[in-house]
């Protein structure tokens, strides 16, 4: 049995602790890889799980805690451990100084100035991205091709069902999600729809936009007039926030900081999603997940989110413009989404609702014929890894 130190940390409320939490439940029990993360793994990461997946994965959890424990880090910051290395690389490469017997780094960024790029990731065996867009980037900057997997979503539990019937019938709900940040576009959200709600009183605005690190969110303020900033609870003011940019009180709802096994009933409820990404190092998370729960998804056809997005299974947003930033080199091949024709997507979707809704129902068969579910994702990056011992 393979041993694989997924060095990141298991969770459920950010994107890479949901990639390592499904990663870890998928191989829990595989005879052939012994899954082991690079963070403890605490009651706090796994609470809002499924307890019959936990119990099914707590013998696997207690004996990559105990691997944890053992690992030493020499006086010049190194560690080593005695496993095939994943390592976890975000903007930039930075050095993790974690080895191992064979190490992989898996590479999710979206800066584009990739000058450094062939040295830092030159210590490893092997590269693995989530998206031919990325793939490109780096195979242009190293030299060196990287592996593409693409990530998934949770068929079984992000799936149709019906709404509640506790939400107001004759609203209108979009619904947006993913942590507040410029290349996320969230002012881009904000500006369309408060055109679009003008005239639509019965439209509401459910955002998911919070992330355990709301410092690093707050003071955006993208194309808006008036920045983002941390309320009195410690958490960003998203309805303060959209208030000031001119959106009336009641047409937007903040549902806070919701874990990710929970988001499904919220997504059940709602009539589209608005998703109008600058830049995707993978294909979007909060996308993929309304695709899957058959909502029809408004989305930017740009970068990472080329490998997902047809004119058939979303609400594509084809007019991308240049992205200009205080440092346009590392924003190159970013797609800047046009403000009309969110309004217009969204005006679709609002007097469509039928066609809007079948959209919706085959987006998720799309991702199911397409295998883009974690369980073939986990599968996927097995078969790669032994392929590579």
């Amino acid at each position: 049995m393979k041993n694989v130190f997924l060095n990141w940390q298991l969770g459920t409320n950010f994107g890479w602790g949901i990639l390592g939490l499904n990663l870890f439940c998928h191989w829990a029990n595989d005879p052939d890889l012994r899954p082991l993360m690079g963070r403890p793994i605490t009651d706090d990461d796994i609470g809002q799980c499924d307890p019959l997946r936990v119990q099914r994965a707590l013998p696997a959890m207690d004996a990559s805690n105990r691997f944890f424990s053992t690992i030493t880090t020499a006086p010049d910051g190194r560690r080593t451990v005695n496993a095939l290395l994943l390592d976890a690389l975000g903007n930039g490469f930075p050095a993790t100084h974690c080895y191992g017997s064979f190490n992989i780094g898996r590479c999710i960024f979206e800066n584009t100035g990739l000058a450094q790029a062939k040295s830092a990731l030159a210590r490893y065996d092997a590269l693995l991205v989530a998206s031919n867009w990325s793939a490109d980037l780096l195979a242009d900057a190293t030299g060196r091709r990287p592996h593409v997997i693409f990530e998934g979503v949770d068929p079984s539990l992000f799936c149709p069902g019906p709404r509640s019937g506790l939400m107001d019938p004759d609203k209108f709900y979009v619904f947006s999600g993913g942590k507040v940040e410029f290349r996320k576009g969230q002012d881009l959200v904000l500006e369309a729809f408060r055109k679009f709600s003008a005239t639509r009183s019965d439209c509401v605005l459910v955002t998911a936009w919070h992330s355990p690190w709301p410092q690093v969110s707050a003071g955006f303020r993208g194309r808006l007039p008036a920045a983002l900033e941390i309320g009195a609870n410690g958490m960003l003011d998203i309805t303060g926030w959209a208030q000031r940019n001119g959106l009336k009180p009641q047409s937007v709802i903040d549902i806070g900081f919701v874990p990710n096994v929970l988001m499904p009933s919220v997504l059940r409820e709602m009539d589209v999603c608005l998703q109008p990404s600058r830049a995707e190092a993978c294909t979007n998370l909060p996308v993929k997940e309304a695709m899957a729960c058959g909502i029809p998804v408004i989305a930017g056809l740009n970068t990472g989110m080329l490998d997902l997005l047809t004119d058939d299974n979303c609400i594509p947003l084809k007019k991308q413009s240049p992205v200009t930033s205080a440092n346009p080199g590392e924003t190159a091949g970013w797609g800047e989404s046009d403000i009309d024709e969110i309004v217009a997507a969204l005006e679709f979707a609002y007097t469509a609702r039928e066609r809007a809704r079948a959209i919706g129902l085959r987006a998720r068969q799309w991702l199911i014929e397409h295998e883009r579910t974690w369980q073939a994702h986990a599968r996927g990056l097995k078969s790669w890894i032994l392929s590579l011992a």
